[in-house]
C-alpha cells in the first residue's frame, strides 16, 4: 500500500502533527478527533512511521468494532 494511502486512511480518524528532531529523527503525534487522545511515533524513516501510525489506526479500529471483547 502506498504511502498516501495509508495517510488518507489515517487522517479519517485522526488529526496529525509532524516534526523532526535532531540527528533527522521523524515524530509524527496522532491527535484523536472524537476523544482528543494523543499517541506519538518516532522513526528516522517516513516510511516505516506511516506503517507504524497506520497498524496502530486498524488495530485501534479492530478494537472499536469488537466492544468488550478481550483480544488474546
Amino acid at each position: 500500500m502506498r504511502n498516501t494511502t495509508k495517510l488518507k486512511q489515517v487522517l479519517l480518524k485522526y488529526d496529525l502533527a509532524i516534526s523532526m528532531e535532531e540527528e533527522s529523527l521523524l515524530k509524527i503525534t496522532l491527535v484523536d478527533k472524537i476523544t482528543g487522545s494523543l499517541i506519538h511515533f518516532e522513526h528516522s524513516s517516513y516510511s516505516n512511521l506511516l506503517s507504524k501510525c497506520y497498524s496502530y489506526f486498524l488495530k485501534q479500529l479492530k478494537n472499536e468494532e469488537i466492544p468488550g471483547k478481550k483480544l488474546k
